[in-house]
């Protein structure tokens, strides 16, 4: 696989031009995103303003897709230089920032993470499976030919050998990266493993949009809270209701087993290994998106980028791994690919 040298776009360098002094007046990386990826990113930026003559980068959460939008937004001193996010840019997002002007994005694999479904600690134990979760929280299910609302209110309802628990479940929200890995592997998986998927083409008529939709239409009736917080709010929302379940990040997970228990899924027990050999079964590549229009304007973006994926940072025995990331088996490749500044669509 050959690397090509990123070539900036005209329109992009017009935009930072525009900015003049101003631009490269501000002295610090700026970056906002993933809630997932907000710890090993502070992690970063703290070592790199100890080890290096620039400034700490500044480090914002609110959402992969909150920090992709303000990514977007444009080019120069009053936008952000990278997005963090744990789940990889949308071609739509990516037609926003082009018709921006930020046409030249770099793609940073960081290394993977796992979805944990965890509950209080004292608490009954459990044993999911996709399945599990969507006839838990689907808003309607398939019925004799017929879509009718979800009337589980019992773990016990949906499988037997669950606990005879109600149902309390927490959530992402919609605008987390961690929504989608969980509405696709989880809840859309489940569909398709219980039979219900077919089952609702067959009543839509085969549509597949149609059918993953509904799949998906997570019930509003308070069973299912989505959590637009981060995983903290989560965590507190489990204090308030021991039988609650929640819905984790593998790391954030580790660093509360204290008070927290980790639920099997499909059989397999979530840990930094079972993810790095894919065994198990909910896990996502995790991810920060850089302005390269900003490379040779933001003081530090360049070796910012480079220090985050080192070997000492990024690799298995680096301090996110010991925070529970599980180092890309090809960072390697991702090393170059930044150095190179290699931009998205241009390998």
């Amino acid at each position: 696989m050959s690397i090509t040298k990123l070539t900036v776009s005209a329109l992009a360098i017009a935009a930072v031009s525009a900015t003049g002094a101003s631009a490269q007046s501000r002295d610090n990386v700026q970056i906002a995103g993933s809630s997932t990826v907000l710890p090993y990113a502070t992690i970063v930026a703290e070592a790199f303003g100890e080890n290096f003559t620039f400034p700490t980068p500044v480090v914002e959460s609110g959402g992969s897709s909150t920090g992709l939008r303000r990514f977007c937004e444009g080019v120069g001193e009053n936008t952000t230089d990278i997005a963090n996010s744990s789940r990889p840019i949308r071609e739509s997002e990516i037609a926003t920032c082009a018709e921006n002007g930020v046409t030249d994005i770099i793609e940073v694999r960081i290394g993977y993470d796992g979805i944990v479904f965890a509950s209080d600690i004292d608490g009954a134990g459990f044993e999911f499976t996709p399945s599990d979760w969507y006839l838990a929280l689907a808003a309607e299910l398939p019925v004799d030919g017929a879509m009718v609302a979800n009337a589980n209110t019992m773990w016990s309802d949906v499988n037997g050998d669950l606990p005879a628990q109600e149902i309390a479940a927490f959530i992402p929200g919609t605008r987390h990266g961690t929504r989608e890995v969980f509405d696709e592997k989880v809840i859309l998986q489940g569909c398709e493993d219980t039979g219900a998927f077919d089952a609702i083409m067959e009543i839509n008529g085969g549509d597949d949009d149609a059918a993953e939709d509904a799949c998906m239409s997570i019930r509003g009736d308070g069973v299912s809270v989505d959590i637009d917080g981060d995983y903290t709010e989560t965590l507190a929302r489990i204090s308030a209701n021991p039988e609650g379940i929640g819905v984790f990040g593998l790391a954030f997970y580790q660093n509360n087993t204290d008070t927290l228990q980790v639920a099997t899924m499909s059989g397999v027990v979530p840990s930094v290994e079972s993810i790095s050999t894919g065994e198990y079964p909910v896990s996502r590549p995790l991810f920060f998106y850089i302005k390269a229009a900003h490379l040779d304007v933001i003081p530090g973006l360049q070796e910012y980028a480079d220090f985050f994926i080192s070997d000492d940072i990024a690799g298995p025995w680096g301090p996110l791994a010991a925070y529970g990331l599980v180092s890309d088996p090809e960072l390697a490749a991702t090393q170059e690919a930044v150095a190179t500044r290699v931009t998205m669509g241009s390998m």
